[in-house]
């Protein structure tokens, strides 16, 4: 991973999305054009938090480094230093890969 200058802000997440696998199980090649998006990706940066009512800034449960799980239409497709990546809210997070 190279070093990016982008800072996600607030309780935004930088997100990598992991390719899908080209075969089936069975051996049968998926050609490009029929595969879906991957909604699984690696966490590269994350904001500060959200604040709460009382005005202290809650962290973000996910952290750089980890393999999550998102929906099929999160987030906003961006390109930095020529690769793509997602930039969502934490929120669009489902859950975090153990």
């Amino acid at each position: 991973m190279s070093k990016m200058n982008f800072k996600p802000l607030y309780d935004r997440v930088l997100v990598e999305r992991l390719e899908s696998e080209s075969k089936t199980s069975g051996g049968i090649i998926i050609p490009d054009t029929a595969k879906e998006k991957p909604m699984e990706g690696l966490v590269v940066a994350v904001g500060n938090g959200t604040r709460s009512e009382k005005g202290d800034i809650v962290p973000l449960q996910v952290k750089p480094g980890n393999k999550v799980l998102f929906g099929k239409w999160s987030g906003n497709e961006i390109k930095l230093d020529g690769k793509d990546y997602l930039v969502m809210k934490e929120s669009d997070i489902m859950g975090i890969f153990e």
